[in-house]
């Protein structure tokens, strides 16, 4: 298995490390929003109309090249911040038509030098756009996945049809992870249905923890909602506070950005949210402080940031830089920023 080490001890881990003679695996962990990776083709039964070449947004081969090319650019350069070249071991994905497309991201060059590979179910949404999970098969081996369907407690609507919960257990540095990609009703719903989210991830993530207490779960994905929302604080018990964090809650690092920094992973009309996160389950934590790193444990957080993600000129300078734009296609990203969290392991 391809692992990188770190070896700066002494500046980088001062705070958590009583000796710099250690050494350390280091591993990254992100979430990327895709904002609308169509293909070119129909899928019967499916809303993607929009996404086709005579459709609004004249989605044709030129655009989903250039898309594809955007898009794997920016996921293979996440994580590589800490871990030059080798980057992230694992990515969650939203926004993503099919197995097509996945097919044709994991081609792109960025993602083949490194062999990515992909999980992906197909979910029952009417727009026909699914959650996934990218991964470097050197630092990764998926084990287990299913989708956990999303279901409406608010009006028990059965023709509500949403991105379910893609659930991909494997091994990640030697460990047993387990990690749940979501993204949650949008806004155009109001907040009982992530509310409703919330609580049914919770109930999944509890019956992966009772059946095997040593699991180590992440929970990621487009929320929806802010960290500080009822969805999230709630209904998931998704804690900022690594003390307060009990055994049936997670660890949310992303709480306090909003409100401390000022800044998020999307732009809606000049103010930021923080929809993307990436929240951990207890056994990641060194809670009790015994600076126990056999297995592993969390590091720290990032939203991943490179110039060529946001728009440089004009009105929305700053913002990121989407893929189009009051039907003007801007040859972008996304309208989100991806999410990165680093994991520590000590070497035998």
């Amino acid at each position: 298995m391809r692992k990188t080490t770190l070896m700066l001890m002494a500046c980088l881990f001062v705070s958590i490390m009583s000796t710099a003679q250690k050494k350390f695996n280091v591993y990254a962990v992100g979430f990327y929003n895709q904002e609308n990776l169509f293909d070119t083709v129909h899928n019967e039964g499916k809303r993607d109309y929009d996404f086709l070449p005579n459709g609004i947004y004249k989605w044709d081969k030129l655009r989903y090249t250039h898309k594809l090319r955007n898009m794997s650019r920016a996921l293979a350069d996440m994580g590589t911040d800490v871990l030059p070249g080798v980057g992230c071991s694992l990515i969650g994905v939203s926004e993503v038509e099919d197995s097509m497309a996945l097919a044709d991201l994991v081609a792109q060059e960025p993602l083949k030098a490194r062999n990515f590979q992909f999980v992906h179910i197909e979910g029952p949404d009417s727009r026909g756009i699914d959650c996934a999970l990218l991964y470097n098969p050197s630092l990764f081996t998926p084990t287990w996945s299913h989708l956990y369907q999303y279901k409406d407690e608010v009006k028990g609507d059965t023709a509500f049809h949403t991105r379910g919960y893609l659930t991909v257990k494997g091994i990640l540095g030697g460990d047993s992870v387990c990690v749940i990609v979501c993204h949650w009703p949008s806004r155009f719903n109001t907040s009982p249905y992530r509310e409703t989210a919330g609580r049914q991830v919770k109930k999944i993530k509890d019956s992966l923890l009772q059946a095997n207490p040593d699991l180590k779960v992440f929970v990621m994905g487009d929320m929806n909602d802010d960290p500080m929302n009822a969805s999230m604080k709630v209904g998931l018990a998704a804690k900022g506070d690594i003390s307060e964090v009990g055994p049936n809650d997670m660890y949310n690092p992303f709480y306090d950005i909003l409100a401390k920094q000022g800044t998020g992973t999307l732009m809606y009309n000049g103010s930021w949210n923080l929809f993307d996160q990436i929240v951990l389950s207890p056994t990641l934590l060194d809670k009790d402080g015994k600076k126990d790193f056999s297995t592993l444990k969390y590091w720290k957080k990032q939203i991943f940031r490179r110039d060529y993600l946001f728009q440089q000129t004009g009105k929305y300078k700053g913002a990121p830089l989407r893929t189009t734009a009051g039907g003007v296609w801007l040859d972008g990203f996304s309208d989100h920023l991806p999410v990165v969290v680093y994991l520590v392991k000590e070497q035998k």
